[in-house]
């Protein structure tokens, strides 16, 4: 009976690896399935290979003899593998030449689909399909400026202008340090310092180009496409999740980009700030290394750009270094005077 079914046609579905057309083969065994795959799907037969195309799994010829009639298969070049839906979905996703269709058929299937992970996929998928980030004036892109002052005239002014605003509002914190000195000598060194500081922020245009797309690599935080990645919570090296967002894709992705935060690996309040004050209380401004400061304080020395999940709202407990908190002129009295370490 074996033998029997051995030289029995099996009727199968064979596509490519980069196509989606499906062509109907009849075959007996292996050799004969490769043999009429390869010539209909023009590819060699050297090193020619067949997988399942649920799942990828090599089949051998004892499988092929088990087959269910018209099972779908892929046929394989020496080189190439296949995982299965997976596969197709990276192929899909490598072209817009889908993107419409895509868009649609996510559609349909979003308004009936009860699980709530295929839901957020199929979210995820109808986001990032409908994705203008390559558009960077206001008036093709109307929509992503809703709500946006009508002084930005491209995407990326505003998102410079974004960054800027974020980094000249830790100037606020500091401010607010003043009223807390009783001293008045300290309090005017103190005055000092923030305008310094206030003013070489100004210079730098309050670093806002860390949001601009349009500025050099070395000088910005996103690809030139316009993508963000997470740099991952002030004690990772790399964010774990993956997270990426690219707000020049659409008005959604702008608005939830404000969400991610610009996180100080040394803080601003628990650890900067009451440093600075600390080496004021025996030092002019003139002696403190403000260079320092303002690295921590306003760049990406300190800074990392972080999804909101993967901003830790715990105490850092990350210290300044004692040894970068004075210029030249300050080394030479620092061991004057002061009998405990500044943090």
């Amino acid at each position: 009976m074996s033998g029997l079914l051995r030289n029995t046609n099996k009727p199968v579905k064979i596509r490519g690896c980069n196509e989606t057309g499906k062509y109907g083969i009849a075959a007996k065994d292996m050799k004969e399935l490769l043999k009429k795959a390869c010539k209909i799907l023009q590819l060699p037969s050297a090193g020619a290979h067949i997988s399942l195309y649920a799942d990828g799994t090599i089949v051998t010829e004892d499988f092929f003899q088990t087959l269910p009639d018209n099972t779908e298969l892929v046929l394989l070049r020496r080189d190439e593998t296949w995982s299965g839906a997976v596969s197709d979905i990276g192929q899909l996703l490598s072209t817009d030449r889908h993107a419409d269709a895509l868009v649609e058929a996510a559609k349909g299937l979003l308004s009936d689909e009860p699980s709530p992970k295929r839901r957020k996929i199929l979210t995820d998928l109808l986001h990032n399909l409908q994705d203008t980030s390559e558009v960077e004036k206001r008036e093709d892109d109307e929509d992503w400026f809703t709500g946006v002052d009508t002084r930005f005239k491209t995407k990326s002014a505003y998102m410079k202008f974004n960054c800027g605003s974020r980094i000249r509002s830790y100037m606020k914190e500091l401010d607010a340090a003043t009223k807390t000195i009783q001293r008045a000598a300290v309090r005017a060194e103190f005055l000092k310092t923030t305008k310094c500081l206030a003013e070489m922020l100004r210079s730098a245009k309050h670093n806002g180009s860390y949001f601009d797309r349009t500025e050099k690599e070395a000088h910005r935080l996103c690809t030139a496409a316009g993508w963000f990645t997470c740099q991952g919570s002030f004690d990772q090296e790399v964010c774990r999740s993956f997270h990426s967002i690219n707000p020049y894709g659409s008005r959604e992705s702008r608005i939830l980009f404000s969400t991610w935060n610009l996180d100080h690996r040394i803080e601003k309040k628990r650890t900067i700030i009451p440093a600075l004050l600390e080496a004021l209380q025996s030092h002019k401004s003139a002696e403190v290394n403000l260079h320092y400061f303002y690295r921590l304080l306003f760049t990406r020395d300190n800074l990392k750009l972080v999804h909101i999940v993967c901003h830790k709202k715990e105490a850092h407990h990350l210290q300044c270094d004692a040894n970068e908190i004075f210029n030249a002129a300050g080394d030479k009295r620092k061991g004057k005077g002061k009998k405990r370490p500044l943090m």
